[in-house]
Parts: structure tokens; sequence; C-alpha cells
């Protein structure tokens, strides 16, 4: 299922959000003041906008306030997805910080875009007992199959991932996915950084997944769906080569990706992506470094 719109929130107080560090091992501490942090990706992000426009993408940009501020705002996709049956949904946050970039207004400017919107699902009660499901970093969806894959983490609820798939009439497919820190196996905090789901492909770091009968089950959905499967490492994980989003431009489909990503990839795994997508590279080590997320991070696909 092809998408040619976004939503992108342009930063204004882009800076490493000490409220997600516990789980979010890929935040890097740098030495820039919090102003050189914000100028430095306020100019990736425009640069991956103009990107995205020349290639032919409907760029529904949005200006982020600075009260109240909201360090993490130019990750959209965590809070708010929208589906082709004119639903949108809005989930909800660890961060406190984070539940404050849910805004109203936007979702009038988006349906001003011509996005009608029938029906909205609210699951952000849960809250209040401190469950989380954060949008399309929690889960990576396979909308031409109705697969969700959903890695389990303190950010993504096995529960409420199981209420939003029975909601849209998904199929789940649970595990847990793990990296490598200080000596220890940990879980990775969104499933978008390990698997990205394209048409004909699909790129995803097995090696995370440790337990053998969930990687079985993740493999099986993989191949029933009909996809070439690129494999990645977990150092290329590390480098969001699997935080990537298939767009259609106006002359074909496109894996936009990090300079950082495609600088991992192998010629080989290029090779196996341009059989069915052109790729776009947009440099945002800024943003990737401060807040560990990367290019399709910053893209809420509106359908």
């Amino acid at each position: 299922m092809q998408v040619s719109r976004v939503l992108m929130i342009r930063p204004v107080s882009f800076k490493r959000n000490e409220q997600t560090v516990s789980t979010n091992f890929y935040q890097k501490n740098t030495d820039e003041s919090d102003f050189l942090t914000q100028q430095k990706a306020l100019k990736e992000f425009d640069s991956l906008v103009k990107y995205l426009k020349e290639i032919g993408v409907n760029v529904i940009v949005v200006q982020d306030t600075k009260k109240p501020e909201t360090p993490d705002a130019i990750f959209p996709n965590n809070w708010i997805s929208f589906h082709k049956n004119k639903t949108v949904c809005v989930y909800p946050m660890f961060a406190k910080n984070r539940r404050l970039e849910r805004r109203e207004d936007i979702l009038k400017l988006v349906e001003s875009k011509g996005f009608s919107i029938k029906n909205i699902i609210d699951y952000t009660v849960a809250e209040t007992e401190s469950v989380y499901l954060e949008g399309t970093g929690s889960m990576v969806l396979d909308r031409e199959n109705k697969i969700a894959y959903c890695a389990l983490s303190a950010r993504s609820n096995e529960e409420l991932f199981i209420e939003f798939c029975e909601d849209l009439e998904y199929t789940p497919v649970i595990f847990t996915a793990y990296h490598s820190v200080n000596g220890k196996r940990l879980p990775i905090y969104h499933t978008n950084v390990m698997m990205s789901v394209s048409n004909s492909f699909v790129m995803v770091c097995l090696d995370a997944i440790d337990a053998k009968k969930e990687r079985k089950q993740v493999l099986k959905f993989l191949k029933q769906s009909d996809k070439e499967i690129i494999h990645l490492t977990e150092n290329q994980i590390a480098n969001f080569a699997g935080n990537t989003l298939e767009l259609q431009g106006k002359d074909a489909k496109y894996l936009v990706m990090s300079k950082t990503a495609k600088q991992s990839l192998s010629n080989e795994q290029i090779n196996q992506i341009l059989k069915y997508d052109k790729i776009l590279v947009a440099d945002v080590a800024t943003i990737e470094k401060n807040g560990g997320g990367s290019v399709r991070c910053m893209l809420a696909e509106v359908f």
C-alpha cells in the first residue's frame, strides 16, 4: 500500500530528551549547546522536507510551539497514525513531556489538506495505568496484508497492542527484540528501529530476536507475505538501517533513509533495495544522536 503524503513537525526546541534516555540507548551525549543542536536539527529537517517535495511527496509541515517544551515533537509517528478507512489513532506515551506533543489543531490542519476523519480511537487513557503503545514506533504495520509486528518493551504493551489489532483488524505478531548494551541484552525500545516493511521487501534484524520460537514466527509471517527479506545486523540497526520508510514519489517508489543508515549497508543490500525502489538519503545525524530516532520516526503517513 503506497503512501505519498506525510505529516512532519518542524522543531523549535529539539534537544536530547532526558525523559527518554532510560529506555532509548540510541540517544548519545554530545557537547553541543541546546541552541546549536536545535539549529542543526532544523537545517536537517528542512533539507529532508525539500528532498521529499522534489520527488513528489506531499509534505504537510506543522510548526512546533515554544510552549509547552516538546524536545521530541519532531517524531510525530509515535503519538498519531492515520488509516485508509478514515480512522485516526492517538497513542499513550512513556515520557510525560512527549504527551504534550498531542495537538488537536494538527488533526484539523490535516483534515483541511484533504484527509477525511470519520473515527478517532484514543488509547491515551492507558497512561493512567502506566501502559504505553507508541504508534508506528512500537508497531510496524504491513498495511497491505493487515499484519502488525510489535517488539515488546517498556514503551510497547502487549495487551494494548492486541486491542489495537482487534480495533483495526490486523493480525498481531508479538516478540521481544534485544540489543547489547554494556554487555547486557536489553529490549529495543521501538520495533521500527529493527525492521521496516515495504511493498515488496522487508528490512529486519532477526538476530535481535533471541527466542528461536519468536524468530521463527516472525520469519513465517514475513515469508507468507511474499516479501524479499533483507537481513540486517545489530550494528546496522544501531546505525538506523531499520528505521526507513517507503514512499510513493511522482515517478517511482522511494525508500527514505538517513546517510548513517545508507553508509552501514553493503553493496549487496543496496542492490536488493534498488530492485524495487529508488533510495532517498538525508543527513539527519544531529537528530539521530540526540533523539535516538531517524527519518522514519520523523514521518507520519497520511492515507
